[in-house]
């Protein structure tokens, strides 16, 4: 493929030979077809590798790295790296787009030449594909960095991003094994402007082997990524608005401690939020809801 590509998708997979067809499938089956298929194998131990051999004769559209397990984060760096389209999004390898994903996001950046970053909705799913929920959070346009310290309102899968984006900025951090998502999108709300689509644009499949799905390290991961922007970007909003955004973080961490169990390491945390905003409403009312339960 001589030609550079409109579109760069990014595809970082281990050991998931058992969805990796269905993600590249719905890249390939793509309304717009000006893209490029990056996959990086991160030191898969399953039969992921032959099956990105097999994809790749089919398709000159797709490209494929392999690296010793080193972590998602890593092994989207190194995709990145590699390209070479003006637009970049992800796709994690066992989750999967509707076909219509890509043109739909490229009309909308057409008519937004002022937005760098357009991301949507997901479709919960569980492990055999069924749908388990639509109950997507608050999400949020524009500057969104006071909104991101709270809570990383961007999902990873249905994003995509202008070149520049990444050429100025940089990519994932290399440093997290968790969160590595809400790193990159943090980052960027500090100097990029974002849309939202009410739009459901990636299928995201939930398992208990996920990485993802530990709350606990996700929350400490979070917590060391926002403490982390606060030093590298001290003027992405006002003083006002970081402490504001750090308290209802702890608030959110508190309850989320006091619902399996660590009351008293929810308290703790409480504290930490009433040290950013000792009158906020939202603290206490953590405070009184975790104490009357």
């Amino acid at each position: 493929m001589e030609s550079k590509p409109l579109v760069t998708v990014i595809t970082p997979t281990y050991n998931r030979e058992q969805f990796l067809r269905q993600a590249i499938d719905s890249v390939l089956a793509q309304t717009m077809f000006d893209f490029e298929l990056i996959v990086v194998d991160d030191g898969s131990t399953d039969n992921s590798w032959e099956t990105l051999a097999e994809y790749k004769v089919k398709d000159n559209r797709i490209r494929t790295f392999w690296q010793p397990n080193q972590g998602q984060s890593v092994a989207r760096n190194h995709a990145l790296a590699e390209a070479r389209g003006d637009y970049i999004c992800f796709l994690d390898s066992d989750n999967y787009w509707p076909v219509d994903k890509l043109q739909q996001q490229l009309t909308v950046l057409e008519k937004n030449p002022t937005v760098d970053v357009v991301y949507g909705d997901i479709i919960t799913i569980d492990k055999d594909g069924s749908e388990t929920s639509r109950n997507n959070m608050t999400r949020y346009s524009g500057p969104i960095a006071k909104w991101m310290l709270r809570d990383n309102c961007v999902s990873m899968n249905t994003a995509i991003a202008r070149r520049k984006c990444f050429d100025q900025m940089g990519g994932m951090s290399g440093q997290r094994r968790v969160a590595d998502d809400y790193d990159l999108w943090l980052k960027f709300s500090a100097s990029y402007q974002f849309l939202y689509v009410p739009a459901f644009w990636a299928y995201y499949r939930v398992m208990d082997d996920q990485i993802s799905s530990d709350k606990t390290a996700r929350f400490d991961s979070n917590e060391a990524i926002i403490h982390s922007f606060r030093k590298s970007y001290p003027n992405a909003v006002s003083a006002a608005e970081f402490n504001a955004g750090f308290a209802i973080f702890y608030v959110r961490k508190a309850r989320y401690l006091a619902s399996v169990g660590r009351k008293k390491e929810a308290f703790r945390v409480f504290f930490k939020a009433l040290g950013y905003r000792p009158f906020g409403i939202s603290v206490w009312r953590g405070i009184a809801a975790v104490t009357l339960r």
